[in-house]
This record gives structure tokens, sequence and C-alpha cells, in this order.
């Protein structure tokens, strides 16, 4: 499922209230058919474990490797040997159409795109995800590293059954990755449907958001 709003909408919102990161004031919040919106701290750490988060700009451990920021959740939170740990980088890495040798390497030395699927790969070298959730992760990239990005989202669904949410601002990208859309103003849920009913969605806030959209395809050049 894709996410659309302006900016203030409520669409990082939703990502923390599904991580559990902050708490509703109203509403509820089910997890994988668990209601969470009360649940303790110590009842999302066993839920968490299923839940992946991609931050905006990847927000990697500068200081860290490409291994070291892959690897951190296992090296910080279970007894796997140093040994093991490198395997699982390793196997992430391949996953993510990375290559090994990257392994060493620090986060600034790869292009943006490559930066974007290793913090996709720390997601899920740490948890085991039924859930993905990306916030803006195509943001600022070239065409080549955007198709790479969606394509690691399509991938993990469709190989690793991994459910995803995701929040941007990119329309065109959006339809790569699904045909579920919801848009948000003003942290309400405005639409809630299939992309053929959102482009014709008469809602002004749903309009006004696509309208940019809209007018770039109206001018491309007709076969």
């Amino acid at each position: 499922m894709v996410v659309f709003g302006i900016s203030g909408s409520g669409k990082s919102t939703i990502l923390k209230l599904v991580s559990g990161l902050i708490r509703p004031e109203s509403g509820r919040v089910i997890v994988n058919g668990q209601d969470m919106t009360d649940a303790s701290e110590s009842e999302w750490q066993h839920i968490r474990p299923k839940i992946g988060f991609v931050f905006q700009g990847g927000a990697l451990f500068d200081s860290m490797t490409v291994g070291e920021n892959v690897g951190y959740y296992l090296l910080e939170h279970t007894d796997k040997s140093l040994v093991e740990i490198e395997a699982v980088v390793r196997e992430t890495l391949r996953f993510m159409n990375l290559s090994e040798d990257l392994i060493d390497l620090l986060p600034d030395s790869l292009s943006g795109g490559m930066q974007r699927r290793v913090a996709i790969g720390r997601a899920v070298a740490a948890v085991d995800p039924l859930i993905m959730l990306y916030d803006e992760p195509t943001t600022g990239l070239d065409p080549i590293s955007t198709r790479a990005i969606t394509e690691m989202i399509l991938k993990l669904r469709d190989v690793k059954k991994v459910s995803s949410i995701v929040v941007t601002h990119e329309i065109a990208d959006a339809f790569e990755v699904t045909d579920h859309f919801v848009v948000l103003h003003d942290g309400e849920i405005v639409f809630d449907g299939h992309g053929a009913e959102m482009l014709k969605c008469p809602n002004p806030h749903v309009r006004e958001f696509l309208t940019p959209f809209l007018d770039s395809v109206r001018a491309l050049p007709q076969a």
C-alpha cells in the first residue's frame, strides 16, 4: 500500500503508529491482526521483530562500514557469532543485488541508490519482517536507482511474502509498486482504493495532490 498526501498530512505519523514509536490519541492500531493500541513496551518488543523500518534518506551510520550497518542489530541484540553475522550480511547484500565487495566500504562511498538498498538490507537482516515500512524510499534518486528500489520492494513481496506500506510523494514510482493507494489530508483519509479510481476521484484534496502529476502526463508526446 502507498500512502500519499502533502507535507504535514500525517503520512510519517502512520508509520510511527504502526511501529509503536508513538501512541494514538484516538482510534486503534492493529498490527498483523493484533490490537496494539494500548500495548506495553514489552508487548511491542515481541511484535517489532516482524516490522522493518526504512527511514527517509536511509539513515545509515556514516562511521560504520556497509557490513557493520547491515549487521548492526544482530551484533547488538543477538548472540550470533561474528562469523554467523558476516554470513547473514553477505547473503543480504546478494539478495539486495549488491556486490559483497561493498562490505568494508563506508556509506559515503556509495551512490544514493546503493545507500537506500543497504538501508533496506539492514532492516531485512535485523528482523524477519512480515511488514516493511518505507518513508520516502525513492526521493532524490535518479531513474535507474529508483527502479532498483521499486524492484526490491516487489522482490521482498514476491520472494519473502512481505507486506509494505510506502510513504511517498513520487506518484509515478508508486504506480510501479502497487495499485492500492491511500490519500491523507490533515490527518484524515480522503481516499482509499485503486489507482484508476484515484485518478478520477473528485475530492478536491485528492485533485490538488494529483494535478502536477496529471499535468506532466498530459504534456508527454502522444503515440
